[in-house]
């Protein structure tokens, strides 16, 4: 993708009984005159508008197709409608919630592909709201993958000390170790080294992390690191990859956040996601790589305990819209 867009950047709304909409806005305060005319939102503009009052904001927005009735500082809005006669309850659960927050994506994906727009940026969803609303995904990243019909995906955790690419994600640990598989490596492996050769990283240093207690310890405690994550790595090296493992997982992500590797490969979601959580919570951005649009994320979930009480930090989607901005300069989106 290389055509300019009219919006840089596409932010949906999220689940609308969570934070996600106070977040988006605060998020808008803090931008430029120029960030704000590249930003698209996608939701309901009664929502965006209410959030706003809620965080004492003066926000003004307008619909995508009518431009000529916005004021110079207003913010573009694709419009998704609430189900008819349906209350949404702040702070819960609700397969309402569930049905708008997956609209918002599905819309989100549509304006990309038709070029409206550059890269995707998610507020929060809830997914048992998904589930009530018969939309079962396992979150952003599969939904993304089934709407544009990739065949695969990847979840990328970028920060600026420690980032993550995962083989599998959100299944439970036992399918997780099934899925470590030859394949899966080479492939995880080459979708981080594009995404960061597309940041501008000419040789991505790459680590792979051992899916077994200082990688199996010679077949003691398993014998999946040498038969099948070491083979895998070795034929990315013979490729011409610059790549290292299997690393023990208790040094490789200490060794990265030192500097010595631009990213690892972790083999299951609590694997990659605890040491960046740990060392970047509020900073962390969650990008979905192996689809054929860009779309970055905040990596908090829609915390229903404070929503709608003004309370709600930003911090995190600021960074997914600032990561959002620099892949649109990079793919020449904006």
């Amino acid at each position: 993708m290389t055509r300019q867009a009219p919006f840089a950047i596409a932010i949906t709304m999220g689940d609308p009984a969570g934070i996600g909409p106070e977040i988006i806005c605060r998020a808008l305060v803090g931008m430029s005159d120029d960030e704000r005319s590249g930003t698209l939102l996608v939701g309901n503009i009664d929502i965006f508008a209410r959030a706003a009052a809620t965080i004492d904001a003066r926000l003004t927005f307008h619909g995508l197709d009518a431009p000529e009735a916005a004021s110079p500082d207003s913010i573009a809005v694709a419009q998704v409608d609430k189900p008819l006669d349906i209350q949404i309850p702040d702070g819960e659960i609700s397969a309402a919630a569930g049905e708008m927050a997956f609209r918002c994506v599905e819309r989100a994906v549509e304006l990309v592909q038709a070029g409206q727009a550059g890269v995707i940026v998610t507020a929060p969803l809830n997914k048992a709201a998904l589930h009530a609303a018969k939309r079962y995904y396992d979150g952003h990243t599969g939904m993304l993958a089934s709407l544009t019909g990739a065949p695969a995906s990847f979840m990328l955790l970028a920060s600026k000390t420690l980032s993550t690419i995962h083989v599998s994600t959100h299944v439970s640990l036992k399918e997780a170790i099934s899925r470590v598989t030859v394949e899966r490596i080479e492939a995880t492996v080459k979708a981080g080294h594009e995404h960061l050769r597309q940041l501008g990283r000419a040789t991505p240093r790459i680590a792979v992390a051992g899916l077994n207690p200082h990688c199996g310890e010679g077949g003691i405690f398993g014998d999946e690191d040498e038969r099948i994550i070491r083979p895998a790595v070795e034929a990315l090296q013979q490729a011409g990859y610059e790549v290292r493992g299997p690393i023990s997982a208790d040094t490789v992500f200490y060794r990265a956040s030192r500097g010595e590797f631009d990213l690892v490969v972790a083999q299951y979601h609590d694997q990659g996601h605890i040491p960046v959580k740990l060392i970047a919570f509020d900073t962390t951005v969650n990008v979905s790589l192996g689809l054929p649009i860009k779309r970055t994320s905040v990596d908090h979930g829609t915390a229903f305990d404070i929503a709608w009480q003004g309370r709600a930090d930003a911090t995190n989607m600021k960074a997914a819209i600032v990561y959002a901005r620099q892949l649109a300069r990079r793919l020449h989106l904006d």
